[in-house]
C-alpha cells in the first residue's frame, strides 16, 4: 500500500479522475484540517507583515486575500492527487501574496507526507531558496535573518513531520500486509492439512472396502458355481460377482488418484485399532513422555473397525501435540465408552508456564484440523482447548452403532 496511492476505502474509483470528490470523511477531515492550518499560517504572517510593514511594500488585503482563498481551495481539492503539481504552483504564487504562504508550507507538508524524500527534497531547496531570495529583495537585513530563521524552522517542522506521517503509514501498510500474508498462509496450511486427511482416510477407506468388496465377490463367486444352485440364483450370483469386481476396480482408480503413489507400500500397511492404543502409549513412554492410559472400555475387541481406528489416530495426534507443546509434561489418555451409546477419548497435559521450551517444535494447528474431519466423518463432537486449572484437554466423542 503506497501512501500516495488511494487509501483502502476509496479503491481504484480514486484514480477515475483529476477531480474525484468521492472521497471517504477521514480523508476530508484530514484535508480540511491541513487547509484551516494553512489558513491559520497564511493569515498570520499576513497580519505580520501589516503591523511591520517593509519600506516601501504596498498590500492590498482584499487582493491578497481573494489570492489566499483561491489558494486554499486549491489545496484542498488536489493535494491528494497532485501533491507535487501543488507544491510547485504554491512556490510561485507565494511572489503575488503573503497570505499564500501558509498554503505554500502546508503544500509541502503534502508533499512530505504523499511522495519519497528523493522527490521532496529537490522542491523543498527550491521553495527555501525562492523565499530566501523574496526576503533578500523585500527586506532589510535584520528582518531577511529573521525570516529566514522563522521559515525555515517552520518548514523544517512541517517537512519532519510529513515524513514521519509517512513512514508511519508505510509501516502500517506493511504490517497489515504481513498479516494478510500469515492469514493466507494459515489457511493454506489448514486447507492442505484438510486434504491430506481425506486422502489418508480416503486410504483406510480403501482398506476397508477392498475386504468387504473381495468378501462379497468370494461368496457370490461361489454361489454362482455351486453345481445344485437354481439357474437363476447362479446368474443373479454372477451378475454380484461381477459388480462386485467392477466396484473394486472403480475403487482402486479413484483411491490410486487421491494418493498419487497407487501401489505404494502405505496400502498394504495394515490398519491400526482401539487394541492398539496400549502399545502406543507404550512407545510414547520409551521415548521419555510420561503417557498415563486409563482404559475404561470393558470390551475393546466390541468396538467397530472404523471407530477403533479414528479413536487410535486421535490419541496418536494427542500424545504428538503434548510432545511438541509441553515436552516431559505429565499426560493422561482415557478410553470409555459409557452405557456403550459412544466412545470417548480424552487426552489431557498441564501446560508448562512462559514462553514456549528453546527444542519445542512449532505447530499450526494442521492436526487438530484433521481431526475434525475424521470426527466430523464419524458424526461425533470434538473438543480442545485450555482448561481452568492450567491444562490443555482434547476429548472426541464417537458415536457407537446401536
Amino acid at each position: 500500500m503506497d501512501p500516495a496511492g488511494p487509501s483502502p476505502a476509496t479503491g481504484p474509483s480514486r484514480l477515475a479522475g483529476p477531480l474525484d470528490l468521492r472521497r471517504p470523511w477521514r480523508d476530508w477531515l484530514s484535508d480540511l484540517g491541513v487547509t484551516a492550518g494553512a489558513a491559520a499560517l497564511g493569515l498570520l504572517l499576513l497580519q505580520g507583515t501589516l503591523d511591520d510593514p517593509t519600506p516601501g511594500q504596498r498590500i492590498v488585503v482584499p487582493l491578497d486575500l481573494s489570492v489566499g482563498a483561491a489558494s486554499l481551495v486549491f489545496l484542498l481539492l488536489f493535494r491528494r492527487r497532485f501533491p507535487v503539481a501543488v507544491a510547485v504552483t504554491m512556490m510561485f504564487a507565494q511572489w503575488t501574496a503573503t497570505s499564500t504562504l501558509g498554503t505554500a508550507a502546508a503544500a509541502m507538508y503534502s508533499l512530505a507526507m504523499l511522495r519519497p524524500w528523493r522527490t521532496l527534497l529537490p522542491i523543498a531547496a527550491a521553495n527555501l531558496s525562492l523565499i530566501a531570495v523574496l526576503f533578500w529583495i523585500t527586506s532589510p537585513w535584520d528582518q531577511f535573518r529573521q525570516g529566514i530563521v522563522i521559515f525555515g524552522l517552520i518548514y523544517a517542522v512541517l517537512i519532519t513531520t510529513g515524513m514521519l506521517v509517512r513512514s508511519r503509514r508505510q509501516l502500517i501498510a506493511s504490517m497489515e500486509e504481513r498479516a494478510r500474508a500469515a492469514e493466507e498462509g494459515q489457511r493454506l496450511r489448514v486447507e492442505e492439512a484438510r486434504l491430506l486427511e481425506r486422502e489418508r482416510i480416503a486410504r483406510e477407506m480403501h482398506d476397508v472396502l477392498a475386504h468387504r468388496i473381495s468378501l462379497l465377490a468370494v461368496h457370490a463367486g461361489a454361489l454362482e458355481f455351486r453345481p445344485d444352485a437354481p439357474a437363476d440364483q447362479r446368474a443373479a450370483a454372477g451378475v454380484i460377482r461381477q459388480s462386485a469386481y467392477e466396484a473394486m476396480e472403480d475403487l482402486r482408480e479413484v483411491i490410486g488418484v487421491l494418493r498419487g503413489d497407487p501401489g505404494g507400500a502405505e496400502a498394504d500397511r495394515p490398519q491400526p485399532a482401539l487394541a492398539d492404543v496400549p502399545e502406543l502409549v507404550r512407545e510414547s513412554s520409551a521415548a521419555g513422555g510420561e503417557v498415563v492410559l486409563d482404559d475404561r472400555v470393558p470390551d475393546p475387541a466390541g468396538i467397530p473397525v472404523r471407530v477403533g481406528r479414528h479413536a487410535y489416530r486421535i490419541v496418536q495426534e494427542g500424545l504428538t501435540n503434548a510432545r511438541k507443546h509441553a515436552p516431559g509434561a505429565r499426560v493422561r489418555v482415557t478410553l470409555d465408552a459409557p452405557g456403550g451409546t459412544a466412545l470417548t477419548i480424552e487426552v489431557v497435559n498441564p501446560i508448562p508456564p512462559g514462553p514456549p521450551p528453546a527444542g519445542a517444535m512449532p505447530g499450526a494447528g494442521a492436526g487438530l484440523v484433521g481431526l475434525g474431519e475424521r470426527v466430523a466423518l464419524l458424526g461425533g463432537t470434538l473438543e480442545h482447548g485450555r482448561t481452568g486449572d492450567g491444562r490443555f484437554r482434547l476429548r472426541a466423542r464417537l458415536p457407537l452403532p446401536g
